[in-house]
């Protein structure tokens, strides 16, 4: 019986600390655009040392995921999900930022992230 619990320890402990699937997968252009931005929030938001690599981090996560959704769709339904993406991206900001620095973030971030760039012809 102890080897069953045991076991059975071992899977859910292995679960617990997997990783996020968008982040197994590096892409270098993700990265390099995830700095690029956190750059431009860096004055803006005086952010720490440990704040910026978790805000960088975070910034590579869901471009990786809108890469995804661009990718895979487009007209009304992409633009839905890109709204809901930047929705869920700007709740995760809330573990990294203070409330002073959040409440900056949500007036600044349609300056820096648009949701989409429509050109009128």
């Amino acid at each position: 019986m102890k080897k069953i619990i045991s076991i059975l320890m071992l899977f859910i402990s292995i679960s617990a600390f997997s990783q996020d699937p968008f982040l197994q997968k590096s892409d270098p252009e993700a990265k390099k655009e995830a700095i690029k931005i956190t750059n431009r929030y860096i004055p803006e938001l005086a952010l720490t040392g440990k704040q910026q690599l978790l805000f960088q981090q975070k910034v590579e996560e869901f471009l990786l995921r809108r890469y995804k959704i661009e990718a895979e769709f487009s007209g009304k339904e992409k633009l839905n999900l890109l709204y809901q993406l930047q929705e869920e991206e700007t709740d995760d900001m809330d573990d990294i930022l203070t409330q002073p620095q959040l409440n900056v973030y949500k007036r600044i971030k349609p300056n820096i992230q648009p949701l989409e760039t429509i050109q009128k012809n």
